[in-house]
């Protein structure tokens, strides 16, 4: 008897359904089709022990299975419960006739516990797409699923409540989320604040026109100043997820399996710190099975590289394309994956080895040279994708006793609202540009229009710093973020001078 189900395989961040058709005859032999890798080989082990213990027999025949498409390589233990529903099926074990109105997804224990899976997220809105009726999985992940209406979710502990509900013998209850209450309730919810932080006003000016622009910047400063506590808190001020990111964030931790069993929606922007010894597949995703690396994962969100000299000259190469295209394309011999990178690049660093150059009390004692030698390990043509370079000094000890709280988050985070909204309207037309910082040359042109004196005074400043060409387009972009912080519509002189501030760290006068 020849019966189909349905499963569903993940290729980068979106499904594909994978229909499993069984065909049961006379003989001996078991026989896995379609480009199965070794663990869904393996699963014949674990549904035979999981059947025979819940009281349900392996059929002492030959089994023929086809995984298709199969052109497409099926990986991974989540195909146990398809594969297990299918051969009930084709041995008369179950009812059949409900199975094409399901997905089904879950990888089997030897007692037929049902384990949480990867991916949940893209291949319920992709059952929703096709048509199909309902989601049937693990209850671990059976709240992420739910995020998806209109497709009813089913999640089961193990395979018998499975088999009692696909008889019409046992109900499952259906999991409900309010997507958008839930989400909404929890948007704002962040133990971090600003007010946290003592001193530090003009580093607090240049995060938040980060955040106003979504700009990259980097924190330059001694052991102890406050950068990695200052990074922490950009999210707090960055705007709220709308809806739409939040499901396209969550998709993304829904493949690598990082979304916790008792979240349905990711409600805040990612902070992602890789440490420095990461490498360059880790940080941009890959390996045999392409995965999401470290830059998707912060999609829509921040990801934040602390003590930026220490990670190697080509983890950090790589990153050059995906600053500027805001994607990552990982290609193999056969095809190709792309995955999301829209993130804020937030970087420290220590001014020299020591740490201590430039510091208004400890004297430096790094050798002649070595403080351009350190700077040197982050090469010129990454230096010119981040927009702001900022030196961070010690707070003094006067401002960190007092006890006067300084702006809280919500306050900076209002004004970057502000300055975001006009950016939104500036940019409506423009496809996949929402903020300054995405601003193609075309755009520059098109929305910084300089006067003379404006003219003259980057002039000066390209001259004397020995800036770049994008370089020069960082100003401008950042120059538009201030201005657009104070809502003014021309960019002025003033708004000029403050952005080429934050280009201060630039090689041709730091450590020389």
């Amino acid at each position: 008897m020849l019966v189909k189900t349905f499963g569903s395989a993940v290729f980068g961040i979106d499904a594909t359904t994978i229909t499993i058709e069984v065909d049961v005859t006379t003989g001996i032999k078991f026989l896995l089709v379609g480009l199965p890798d070794s663990a869904v080989k393996e699963s014949q082990q674990r549904i035979e022990s999981a059947l025979r213990l819940n009281g349900y027999k392996w059929p002492k025949k030959k089994i023929i299975i086809n995984m298709a498409p199969a052109d497409i390589r099926k990986e991974g233990s989540a195909y146990d419960l398809p594969l297990a529903a299918a051969v009930l099926a084709a041995s008369n074990q179950i009812d059949s006739s409900v199975l094409s109105k399901y997905i089904l997804m879950g990888e089997l224990s030897l007692d037929g516990t049902l384990q949480p899976i990867k991916g949940v997220l893209p291949i319920a809105i992709n059952a929703r797409k096709e048509g199909f009726e309902g989601f049937i999985l693990p209850k671990q992940n059976a709240r992420e699923a739910a995020v998806v209406d209109t497709l009813k979710v089913y999640g089961a502990e193990n395979i018998s409540e499975v088999i009692h509900f696909l008889n019409g013998e046992e109900n499952l209850t259906p999991t409900i989320i309010d997507t958008r209450a839930e989400f909404y309730a929890q948007v704002n919810n962040n133990p971090l604040d600003f007010s946290d932080v003592k001193g530090q006003e003009n580093v607090k000016r240049a995060l938040e026109i980060a955040a106003a622009g979504s700009h990259n910047i980097i924190l330059v400063g001694p052991p102890g100043s406050g950068k990695t506590m200052l990074a922490k808190r950009i999210p707090t001020v960055l705007p709220p997820f709308s809806l739409k990111e939040a499901l396209e964030t969550t998709k993304i931790h829904s493949v690598v399996g990082k979304i916790d069993k008792e979240t349905s929606l990711m409600t805040r922007r990612p902070f992602r710190s890789p440490h420095h010894t990461i490498s360059d597949v880790a940080l941009v995703g890959g390996g045999n099975y392409p995965q999401p690396g470290e830059i998707s994962l912060a999609h829509n969100g921040v990801l934040f590289l602390d003590e930026l000299p220490e990670f190697k000259r080509t983890v950090l190469e790589v990153m050059r394309q995906p600053l500027e295209d805001r994607n990552i394309t990982i290609s193999r011999a056969k095809f190709s994956v792309e995955y999301p990178a829209s993130f804020m690049l937030v970087a420290s660093m220590n001014p020299c080895p020591c740490g201590y150059y430039n510091h208004p009390t400890k004297e430096c004692v790094c050798a002649p040279g070595v403080v351009q030698k350190y700077l040197n390990k982050i090469s010129g043509p990454l230096l010119d994708r981040i927009d702001i370079h900022l030196e961070v000094v010690p707070v003094p000890f006067k401002k960190l006793s007092e006890m006067e709280s300084s702006e809280n988050s919500e306050a900076v985070r209002l004004r970057v609202l502000q300055a975001r909204k006009i950016q939104e309207e500036r940019f409506e037309e423009n496809k996949g540009v929402y903020a300054n910082a995405q601003m193609s040359s075309k755009l520059i042109r098109e929305h910084v229009i300089l006067d003379d004196e404006s003219h003259e005074l980057i002039k000066n400043a390209m001259d004397r710093l020995g800036l770049s060409a994008r370089a020069y387009d960082r100003i401008l972009k950042v120059a538009r973020t201030i201005a657009d912080l104070e809502g003014v519509e021309s960019v002025q002189a003033d708004h000029l001078s403050e952005a080429i501030h934050y280009r201060s760290l630039d090689r041709e006068n730091w450590g020389g």
